[in-house]
Formats: structure tokens, C-alpha cells, sequence
């Protein structure tokens, strides 16, 4: 995976919305919606709404291809794998045999493949150096790419600091890349304030006379 830097704004139906960065682009993509009660969060409605995600940074993958209605499945399913095996991480617990199937199912598709582009402007400019995606860029690929870097997370050093948000009722899971691994919640700004909070008054409740 070419980029560092991820997270992205969750939005609540009931209103409002905060910063969750899960420290993964696989794991970001897990949280773009779910089934069940999950499925109120979804937001990968239509295939252009699975590109859209995948033209983002940090994968910025912009579709040569349109995504088709089958990737947009496979996506789902991929989503969910990711989900379920990143929770039973976090649990300790035995990864899912059909999660673990459909990942590397999806991981045994041709990756993205990336690509120097040299950016020529006249003198005396010096012409800048990027990186993108060799074309044609298809959705199946980048979620092979997604799959690969799931499987990267599972079974390297970092597989023991993926997490469950402390907060008894936040299912938000990210992989803890803090150099003291002390990361509790999704977003300190959300479930970590609340915390706070209840702490507070909870402190308030047991002194004398009401504080």
C-alpha cells in the first residue's frame, strides 16, 4: 500500500460526525457500512459510490473502468470479511473460515499495480515526481489491493494491536500504530470525551453533598 496517512469522517444517522482514523485503508473501508444493524450506515448505495470511495486519498485509485453492480457485491463481501476477522482479532478469538476464504479470494486477484509520474515543465521549472496507478484501473483490483493489505495486517507484528473501542457500545475496530500502544478509543473526540464524561460524573455522584 503506497500511502501512510488514513481515516475517514463517519457520519451518524441520528446526526453529527467525527474524524476516525482506523489505522489501516482496509480497515477504514470496513466501516463504510454493514448489514443488519449495521446497514443504516451504509453508504456504498451504487457501484459509482464504490469507485468514489477508492478515488480518495490514501488509495486514490480513480477507475478507468466502471465499477460494475458485481464488484460493488464482492466489495460487500470483502467489507464484511475484513469486519469479522478484524473482531475476532481484536476478541482473540480464531479468524472466520468464510472470512478468511473470501479475503484471499479477493487478494488472489491482480493487485493495482503502481507507477512513476514525471510531471515535464518548461525551464527553468524542475518537473515533479508522483505516484499513481498504472491504467486500466479496475474496482477488483484495489480491493485484490485492500484484501493484501488486510492479509499484511493479520499476520505481521502489528496483528496483536488491532482493537475494539473501549466504549461498551462502540464497535469501531483500528489497528493501534501508536509508538506506546495506548490507544483505547475510536476517536478521542467521541467515544474518549463521553468517557471522560461519565468518569466525571460518576466522581461527582460518591462525593459529599453532591460536589
Amino acid at each position: 500500500m503506497r500511502a501512510s496517512t488514513t481515516g475517514r469522517m463517519l457520519h451518524d444517522p441520528k446526526g453529527g460526525s467525527f474524524w476516525f482514523d482506523a489505522g489501516a485503508v482496509c480497515l477504514d473501508f470496513a466501516h463504510t457500512g454493514g448489514e443488519g444493524r449495521y446497514a443504516v450506515f451504509e453508504t456504498l448505495h451504487e457501484p459509482a459510490d464504490l469507485g468514489e470511495w477508492l478515488a480518495e486519498p490514501p488509495l486514490a485509485a480513480v477507475m478507468t473502468v466502471p465499477v460494475t453492480a458485481r464488484e460493488l457485491i464482492a466489495a460487500k463481501a470483502l467489507r464484511q470479511a475484513i469486519w469479522d476477522a478484524a473482531h475476532a482479532q481484536a476478541a482473540r478469538r480464531p479468524l472466520p473460515a468464510e472470512a478468511v476464504a473470501t479475503i484471499n479470494r479477493a487478494a488472489a486477484e491482480a493487485p493495482l499495480v503502481p507507477e512513476l509520474i514525471h510531471e515535464l515543465v518548461p525551464a527553468p521549472v524542475v518537473g515533479g515526481t508522483t505516484a499513481g496507478w498504472v491504467s486500466p484501473v479496475r474496482a477488483t483490483q484495489a480491493l485484490s489491493t485492500l484484501a493484501r493489505e488486510m492479509i499484511e495486517l493479520l499476520s505481521g507484528p502489528l496483528s496483536e494491536r488491532i482493537r475494539e473501542c473501549a466504549s461498551d457500545d462502540c464497535p469501531l475496530v483500528f489497528v493501534d500504530s501508536s509508538r506506546p500502544g495506548a490507544r483505547r478509543w475510536c476517536a478521542m473526540e467521541r467515544c474518549g470525551n463521553r468517557h471522560k464524561l461519565r468518569a466525571h460524573r460518576a466522581r461527582r455522584a460518591t462525593e459529599p453533598d453532591g460536589g
